[in-house]
């Protein structure tokens, strides 16, 4: 089988991508070409190499993705991101080169980019390898360069849609004139102004600032298609978002609490439930646990709810997916929810007018709840007449608590992954030939295993860490300080002593521990004051602000006493006799006043 081999003739290097019949789908390793078809008898004089043999001529090195710092393993994340809507239609030369258009137009880089990404990727098969080169420094701009972005930003990114012709024009005018309006010597050309706006150039802003947002949004947005799957082809797209469920529940008590909200994550390839969240409070809180709850291991997971299932009916832990695609809700644009990015994941804000990629999401709680509704009628479950007058209270029927409607939702979920049929799913050949069964679990576990997959791997410690709120911590000889409460690790003498800030990760429902941020690593440190322990950041707060307050309350007393203090002295001081002491003799005196205090001493004792 010469799938994925390295073939070595003299010098040169090729990989078998794909084989059909007496042809051969190759990649040169050497020359940064697209791949061709070739029969498979050209390569009977070139024998097997290795990964290594490859690195010697091309000084290529390839890496684990774990052994990558998380800057980096972030920048390869997002960059196999552009690249894999087009690794499925690799071998169709047409419909890759129309791929590689759309992915550039929707990530806003050239085709020459993303067929470089693509050559790289698919020569030494590791995602690392897209990670960029450390670079020392950032080379400042010119200050023509300078120039050129003020005279673009001024006269042709705005609704007076100047020509870029016009727009030098006029930085000539300004910039580049003496006194008197006469040309200088030196100036740009109208070519380098030309090359700088290419290379700087972003379409969605370009069309924004000279016809704005609306028409932008009705004319000139992207159009992926009617279909999910043009938008996502292949694992790896979450599709987020909330809902409030319609049933009302019970605590312990029999009291009733409301309604909780529900937090999805769909993958909108495959259409699995990739995690959830029941709560009763929606915002960053719900996101945190549905992302902890899709790293999460669901054989585990339903086994605490007495439920068995197998790791083929969900399998999805240990990974999130490589985009996350959200609404423009306030939870979503927050700045604790967009730390998920240093994961290496993109995050995609849907613009208005485009509801129809919310499809799969919302067709998964329709479905959910459309599920379980038929089977806990007058259990609280609200009918479609709630809101008119003289309709029944639904509340009074609440006899549920949350674990329990819990427990029924993930046998529902379960069902939606593993059992339901997908009868309108795009089957591609190859998925016939490998009999894949039209259950979004098995769609799944068959496309993860693809090339274009976009899953990252990570555990619910590290996604934990990373959605924590972050505040400015403090060092100094007392230790690190974190809202206003002292924090300490071993091994940072030299940091307390020097002094400094830093970037901290705090846990807003208990402080005893904090951790710092630097060089994306996350170092614990622990609560010196002990009286913490434990507390939530509110309770610490209000701790604070009730001592702050009691010392406030007595503060009129205390100016009292001191001036009071103040009065005592002075009466004391004046009754005094004028200071003429004699200085003589200072350590015979000062023994017979020693002597006599002691009498003095025994004689009360007596």
């Amino acid at each position: 089988m010469l799938k994925n081999k390295l073939l070595q003739k003299n010098n040169n290097i090729v990989r078998v991508l794909e084989t059909e019949n007496t042809k051969a789908l190759i990649v040169n390793c050497i020359k940064r070409v697209v791949p061709q078809w070739i029969n498979t008898a050209e390569l009977t004089e070139y024998t097997e190499c290795s990964i290594n043999d490859l690195s010697d001529i091309t000084g290529i090195c390839t890496l684990p993705i774990d052994e990558l710092d998380n800057e980096s393993r972030c920048i390869a994340y997002k960059r196999f991101t552009a690249i894999a809507g087009v690794l499925p239609f690799i071998a169709d030369d047409k419909s890759r080169c129309n791929a590689i258009s759309n992915m550039a137009q929707h990530f806003n880089i050239s085709k020459q980019t993303i067929k470089q990404y693509l050559w790289l990727y698919l020569v030494y098969q590791n995602i690392s390898v897209l990670a960029p080169k450390k670079c020392s420094y950032e080379k400042p701009l010119t200050t023509d360069e300078k120039n050129i972005r003020w005279a673009l930003n001024k006269y042709f990114y705005n609704q007076s849609r100047n020509s870029l012709q016009t727009a030098y024009t006029l930085m000539l005018k300004e910039k580049y004139c003496d006194g008197n309006g006469v040309l200088l010597q030196k100036y740009p050309t109208i070519h380098q102004f030309r090359y700088f706006y290419r290379k700087h150039r972003k379409m969605q802003n370009y069309y924004i600032s000279r016809d704005g947002l609306k028409n932008y949004q009705r004319n000139n947005r992207p159009l992926t298609g009617d279909g999910i799957q043009a938008f996502a082809p292949a694992v790896g797209v979450g599709m987020l978002d909330s809902t409030i469920c319609d049933i009302y529940l019970i605590n312990e008590s029999g009291n009733i609490i409301g309604r909780p909200i529900l937090t999805a994550c769909i993958d909108a390839y495959s259409g699995l439930c990739c995690g959830y969240s029941l709560s009763w409070e929606g915002g960053v809180y719900s996101l945190r646990n549905l992302l902890l709850n899709v790293a999460a291991d669901k054989v585990k997971h339903c086994k605490r709810f007495g439920i068995d299932i197998n790791q083929d009916d969900w399998n999805c832990n240990g990974i999130i997916p490589g985009i996350l695609v959200t609404d423009m809700g306030s939870e979503y644009k927050s700045e604790n929810f967009e730390q998920i990015a240093e994961l290496g994941v993109t995050i995609i804000n849907l613009p208005p007018y485009r509801p129809e990629l919310k499809g799969a999401v919302e067709k998964f709680f329709d479905l959910l709840q459309n599920t379980y509704k038929p089977y806990l009628k007058g259990k609280g479950i609200i009918e479609p007449d709630f809101q008119e007058r003289g309709a029944h209270d639904y509340r009074k029927d609440a006899c549920l608590t949350i674990a329990d409607f819990e427990k029924i939702l993930l046998h529902c979920i379960i069902y939606y992954n593993s059992q339901r049929i997908i009868d309108n799913f795009p089957y591609t050949a190859k998925m016939f030939t490998d009999k894949v069964k039209p259950y979004a679990s098995h769609i799944w576990n068959w496309n993860r295993k693809q090339p274009a997959a976009n899953l990252i791997k990570t555990d619910e410690r590290q996604i934990a860490l990373t959605l924590l709120p972050r505040t400015k911590g403090t060092f100094s000889r007392h230790g690190l300080r974190v809202n206003k409460m002292r924090y300490h690790c071993d091994g940072f003498t030299e940091t307390y002593l020097n002094g400094g800030t830093a970037v901290v990760a705090f846990n807003p429902d208990n402080v005893s521990s904090v951790w710092v941020i630097e060089n994306s690593k996350y170092t614990k440190f622990t609560l010196i004051e002990s009286r913490f322990t434990d507390k939530s950041l509110e309770e610490v707060q209000q701790m604070q602000s009730a001592k702050k307050q009691l010392i406030q309350s007595v503060n009129d007393e205390n100016l009292q006493a001191k001036i009071d203090l103040a009065e005592h002295i002075k009466v004391i001081s004046k009754n005094a006799a004028v200071g003429d002491a004699n200085i003589k003799s200072i350590r015979e005196t000062r023994q017979r006043e020693r002597t006599k205090q002691h009498i003095d001493i025994m004689g009360g004792a007596e």
